[in-house]
């Protein structure tokens, strides 16, 4: 085991377990972080990095604060930051993985995505206005048990990657002969899951099985407070997922929150005391945004979306708020810095998305794809021929360009920020949509003039806008 990784297990079990010297351990462990990005090397540059450190930066700060609380078992806690972190700063000593992916390398000319997102079923508990899933009870498509166990192993197995995101419907929903995905879990105890939910189903029993299990975060979803919530997810939601979160405190389990930002809640994702509340009183150790992707040509979906004026303004507060109170927040569009652009289409490090009918899709907002894993799997196939596609390489070609040419990194989305690149360059003949709206809007003029001034306006907003100077800030970190 080399230096640099007996270091950083050091200070993490240090951390978890050692109250008084946590402080100190969480300094040194910072410092590192803070010197790995300094020095890393690449097309990013020096004050590029360093936003990247303000985020792995953050999630140590909250992780301290919630240790302190009680908030955290040992056990999760421990495993959530080797997850988060694991090969991102150390080598990792799991020689196996590390062979499995040179192995898909010199099989298919590049290294494996790094995680996958996997909806095993559109069945949900909630009725949620504009939900992409749309699940209804009497009409619903669900993956059987053997083929989830099969799309997980091939994670493990043919990626050699220990990260899966379940999404839905609500995951905490889904059950196969007679098996959960608490079964998924528990047969995959050194793969780390975070799961997407409603919140309203995790009883204390769930959450303290969750708990036993320590490989699994969730993240709730809200729109806001009580009253934004209620709206859209129904009456008494709200504090529904006020006792989810209780329950998770008690069982020592992290979790997250998720908000998509619209036109109805943006002024609330404004104000820092929105971060506050779930950050400081609440407990929440992450927190996700999206901006809304409007599928369909109904005016009622393009007036949810955020304007272009106003997507900046929340880009500015989520750079400040990151900064200066260290909230881990990630927007998927505005903090498209922290991940090198765009992340879908399978590339290293990368996702690909899987629905509930077995679709394999660049991205959960990209809704075409060419595979299914029934088809696949029929052949004999894995995960890694999906990645192989056309339209799919169309994808990780312009991930390449756009980042090698240093394109603006508040537009990183291949299809959200630019939409005619992506009808032109990166959609293939074979590529079918997975519902009927994103087979309209293939069809509909007016949904594509729409996208297009979107993006035009966005890029006229933000094609001079630079990445604030932290010279000060980090020669002040250093010495």
């Amino acid at each position: 085991m080399k230096t640099k990784e007996i270091f950083f297990q050091k200070a993490v079990e240090t951390i978890i377990f050692n109250k008084h010297l946590r402080p100190i351990a969480t300094k040194q462990l910072d410092n590192y972080v803070f010197n790995k990005f300094s020095k890393d090397s690449g097309f990013a540059t020096y004050d590029e990095r360093m936003i990247r450190y303000q985020f792995y930066s953050a999630i140590l700060n909250i992780a301290e604060k919630n240790l302190e609380k009680g908030y955290y078992s040992k056990a999760g806690m421990k495993k959530m930051i080797h997850s988060l972190t694991g090969n991102k700063f150390v080598m990792k000593s799991d020689d196996k993985i590390g062979n499995i992916q040179i192995e898909y390398k010199l099989k298919y000319g590049e290294y494996p995505p790094g995680f996958i997102v996997l909806s095993p079923s559109q069945r949900c508990n909630l009725q949620c206005t504009g939900c992409y899933a749309g699940s209804t009870n009497q009409t619903v498509s669900t993956l059987p048990y053997s083929v989830v166990d099969r799309i997980i192993g091939d994670v493990h197995d043919v990626f050699g990657r220990k990260f899966v995101v379940i999404s839905g419907g609500e995951p905490f929903m889904y059950k196969s002969d007679d098996k959960t995905l608490l079964d998924i879990f528990e047969k995959y105890n050194d793969v780390f899951f975070l799961v997407y939910t409603n919140g309203t189903l995790i009883t204390p029993s769930i959450a303290q099985r969750l708990s036993e299990l320590g490989n699994v975060t969730p993240a709730i979803s809200i729109e806001g407070y009580e009253q934004e919530t209620d709206e859209r997810r129904g009456k008494g939601v709200y504090n529904k997922i006020m006792k989810a979160m209780e329950n998770l405190k008690k069982a020592g389990v992290p979790f997250g929150i998720s908000v998509t930002a619209t036109s109805k809640n943006y002024e609330l994702l404004l104000n820092e005391e929105f971060y506050d509340y779930y950050f400081e009183q609440l407990g929440a150790s992450y927190m996700w945004q999206f901006q809304l992707m409007p599928i369909g040509r109904g005016k009622e979906t393009f007036d949810l979306v955020v304007s272009p004026e106003k997507r900046v303004e929340l880009y500015n507060v989520w750079k400040k708020v990151l900064i200066e109170k260290k909230y881990p927040i990630a927007d998927f569009w505005n903090s498209g810095i922290i991940s090198n652009g765009c992340i879908a289409y399978g590339r290293y490090n990368g996702y690909i998305y899987i629905d509930w009918n077995g679709n394999i899709t660049p991205c959960v907002f990209v809704p075409y794809y060419v595979d299914n894993i029934y088809n696949l799997y029929k052949e004999d196939k894995n995960l890694g021929d999906a990645v192989q596609s056309q339209f799919m390489k169309n994808g990780r070609k312009w991930q390449h360009d756009h980042e090698k040419t240093r394109k603006n990194h508040l537009m990183p989305c291949s299809i959200r920020d630019h939409y005619k690149n992506f009808r032109e360059n990166i959609l293939t003949d074979d590529t079918k949509p997975e519902d009927k709206q994103a087979a309209q809007a293939l069809k509909d003029s007016i949904y594509f003039q729409t996208m297009v001034k979107y993006d035009e306006e966005l890029t006229k907003l933000t094609k001079n806008i630079e990445d604030p100077k932290y010279s000060d800030l980090f020669h002040e970190m250093e010495t």
